[in-house]
């Protein structure tokens, strides 16, 4: 396997165990408690195929990043591989904005606890408990990233245990052993509120562009792995599972809501999806429980997402794409001054939603609208490059993408025609324009750095032809 100076200033201490619920926790998120519910009332019955043609799709991209992972595992991962495959601009564009994407996710997350905690304890405002809910899990994120692993390892626990006792109740409910339920119908509300397709079958891709930001968060596997015990081992089972994660998580669950509530109630989004559906069968304590479990994955998204930009930082900072601080690494193996500057900027983006306009915000959080979509699209190109390069030079993979490259080009056309229907949208017709002016703006500082880096070389190369 291929070694990096990157990965040599990292301590490769995860165990197996963590890194198993790092992938777990990056596929469930506090999107499919709560926000579920907007896919399913906007679609119906049919978001069930959108979940399956969105899971797929990450489940091919995953699949793409791990033959680049297993051959060279990096903690700037897709970043790291651009550059190689595509050129200094993609791979410098794609991790700044990954890193932004993820500071802004952090800030977001923690303005969604601090929401929870605060209708429990209305005596402390919210914008203590924002501040205080980062702050900690920086914390957790400074010392060892064993400390990491062991927050995510609990924080993903929870969340597959609160999912698998919700498949069992609904289940229970839907063949006719829960007590406390009441007029559950089994499969009926699948086609008895206007069919299985009652948006008609253009609402199904527009489920995928719904559901496709739910399942942003599992490309993290390739980024820990450089860190991990055992990264190519844990690699390639990670990702061989990923589709029955998403296949349990998922699919299951949200047939099941399907199933015990009609499509379009507008209880789901009104108190959430996981949430409702427990009221509805009259589980008790619902309420506190859903809150507990869903500020848990808000936790746990705001841990990884620390994590993450944090190691996107340094990666840049060792590649010479950021300030050459942020890619020193303390005795314990962490990039501390990548793990404060991250800190700092969540910090100030929460600081704008409670201090300043109501406008600014929600400004900052519009230019990441599109930015997973441009990640799997950069994954899937720097993998179709690199593939036709090694298959040229002779190059023996263990971890290959399938039915190369036919896979690989139709996953690239669908990432192209869903962005390219953002755009026209009017939905999401803004967001992807401000993620398009955050795109180029960074697309021209690379260049520019490009240029540095070329001047620098030169330079060098000159002065040591001069010595000699």
């Amino acid at each position: 396997m291929a070694s990096n100076l990157n990965d040599s200033k990292l301590k490769h201490t995860l165990s197996d165990r963590q890194v198993s619920m790092i992938t777990i926790g990056g596929i469930i998120g506090a999107g499919l408690f709560i926000v579920s519910a907007s896919a399913i009332n906007s679609i119906g019955p049919a978001v069930l195929i959108s979940y399956m043609l969105t899971g797929l799709l990450c489940f091919f991209v995953m699949r793409m990043l791990g033959e680049m992972a297993v051959l060279n595992p990096d903690s700037g991962s897709f970043s790291t591989y651009a550059s190689k495959a595509l050129g200094h601009w993609a791979g410098f564009t794609v991790g700044w904005l990954y890193w932004w994407y993820w500071a802004l996710v952090v800030a977001f997350e923690a303005v969604l606890g601090a929401g929870i905690l605060n209708a429990y304890f209305p005596a402390i405002p919210a914008s203590v408990f924002a501040v205080g809910i980062i702050i900690l899990l920086s914390l957790t994120n400074l010392f060892d990233v064993r400390n990491f692993g062991e927050f995510e390892f609990w924080f993903a626990l929870v969340k597959v245990v609160a999912i698998v006792l919700f498949i069992v109740i609904c289940g229970l409910a839907i063949f006719g052993y829960w007590p406390l339920a009441k007029n559950v119908s089994g499969i009926a509300n699948l086609y008895s509120h206007g069919g299985f397709l009652p948006q008609g079958y253009g609402s199904i891709l527009q489920g995928v562009l719904i559901t496709i930001f739910s399942f942003f968060g599992i490309e993290m596997l390739s980024i820990a792995a450089a860190e991990a015990k055992h990264p190519e081992k844990q690699i390639r089972r990670s990702i061989n599972l990923v589709i029955y994660r998403i296949a349990i998580f998922y699919v299951l669950s949200i047939f099941l809501v399907l199933c015990i509530v009609p499509w379009n109630d507008p209880g789901l989004q009104k108190i959430g999806t996981f949430q409702y559906v427990l009221s509805v069968l009259n589980v008790p304590g619902t309420k506190v429980v859903m809150d507990i479990v869903v500020f848990i994955a808000v936790c746990s998204v705001l841990n990884s997402g620390i994590y993450v930009s944090s190691r996107m930082m340094f990666s840049l900072a060792d590649r010479g794409d950021a300030p050459k601080f942020l890619g020193k690494v303390s005795t314990a193996g962490v990039p501390k001054a990548a793990v404060i500057l991250s800190t700092i900027v969540s910090l100030g983006a929460v600081f704008a939603n409670y201090f300043f306009s109501e406008g600014l915000f929600s400004f900052l959080l519009s230019t990441i609208g599109s930015i997973g979509l441009i990640v799997y699209l950069v994954v899937a190109c720097s993998q179709y490059a690199l593939r036709r390069k090694y298959d040229k030079q002779g190059i023996e993979l263990n971890f290959k993408m399938w039915l190369f490259p036919w896979i690989t080009l139709a996953v690239i056309a669908l990432i192209v025609m869903t962005l390219g229907y953002m755009f026209i949208a009017e939905k999401y017709q803004y967001e992807s324009m401000m993620t398009a002016s955050l795109t180029a703006i960074i697309l021209v500082a690379s260049f520019i750095r490009g240029r540095q880096k070329q001047k620098n070389s030169q330079y060098a190369l000159n002065s040591e032809e001069s010595s000699n």
